[in-house]
């Protein structure tokens, strides 16, 4: 499967309006065997921008593609200096409410299991298990030439032994970790290689234009065949990855329901989108459920 490079979806139909009520939510989690799909915008409550809806990052960057960052050393050295710097902050974000309601339902038994799009950890920092990180994880980082996979942490430690003194102030941070920073900001960026046999080391996540590995695919392909309902959270759908369990979903006669603030790729297959901020609406299922949601140590509030 290839993630089609699109970065922005305008509908071209007229949409079934969103609604506050999140009754339908808790309905399907009441039922079990929920499968969730969660997209940036569950993180946005963390402090790491969205692509997309107001004030996304889309309307100031365009994100890193495999073609670019295999074909350019420029690119990769751009890609790498703004994603140190990124990382910084990135990897000091916390589980917010959202996060942590979805490790509740989990805990509680009402879900078939967790996909995310995002590369974040998250989900799992909140406590959810066996979640499918669809996109990979900014957590490990992976050597083109001999496969070797190791800790970001590692590389960010080799990072900034070689680059010492590197102090950019970034205009943002985006959803992928990358900070906004100039060409001249990163001119003189040094980049290392593959501590074991010196090859290109790259994030072990998927970039847009990318293949998502089609094993990880049919594993969440039959994760929706099982579940009694697909519960998509803060994704606006708009790349073909997440979309197609949307559409497989309502094909298998599978409700779909969204929460997700602006109108999504996929609201044409759903039962309901509830238009609520996640945290919110998740907080606020489950105490339907009365399902408690644990605060967590140092835990982002939502």
């Amino acid at each position: 499967m290839r993630m089609r490079p699109t970065l922005n979806w305008t509908p071209t139909e007229d949409l079934p309006p969103g609604t506050t009520d999140t009754g339908p939510v808790a309905d399907a989690l009441r039922t079990g065997g929920v499968l969730v799909l969660s997209g940036a915008g569950i993180s946005t409550e963390s402090g790491i921008p969205d692509y997309r809806g107001e004030g996304g990052s889309l309307s100031r960057h365009t994100p890193m593609t495999y073609q670019d960052f295999t074909g350019s050393v420029r690119a990769r050295r751009r890609y790498w200096a703004r994603s140190h710097l990124g990382w910084r902050t990135f990897g000091r974000a916390r589980p917010n409410a959202g996060h942590r309601a979805v490790a509740a339902f989990g805990r509680h038994g009402l879900l078939a299991g967790v996909i995310t799009q995002n590369v974040d950890g998250l989900h799992q920092a909140a406590g959810s298990a066996d979640v499918v990180e669809l996109h990979g994880s900014l957590a490990r980082v992976v050597c083109l030439s001999c496969g070797a996979v190791s800790p970001r942490r590692e590389l960010a430690r080799r990072l900034e032994e070689a680059n010492v003194g590197f102090e950019p102030v970034a205009a943002g941070i985006n959803p992928d970790g990358d900070a906004d920073l100039t060409d001249r900001q990163v001119a003189d960026f040094r980049v290392v290689p593959c501590a074991l046999c010196g090859g290109i080391l790259k994030p072990d996540v998927v970039f847009f234009g990318e293949t998502v590995p089609p094993q990880r695919v049919e594993h969440c392909r039959r994760l929706v065949r099982g579940a009694t309902a697909l519960l998509v959270l803060g994704s606006s759908l708009t790349v073909m990855s997440g979309l197609r369990f949307v559409r497989q979903a309502a094909e298998e006669g599978k409700p779909v329901l969204i929460v997700n603030r602006d109108p999504t790729r996929g609201d044409r297959h759903a039962l309901v989108r509830v238009a609520l901020p996640l945290g919110q609406a998740l907080t606020t299922v489950a105490d339907r459920l009365g399902v408690p949601v644990d605060a967590g140590p140092g835990a982002a509030g939502g």
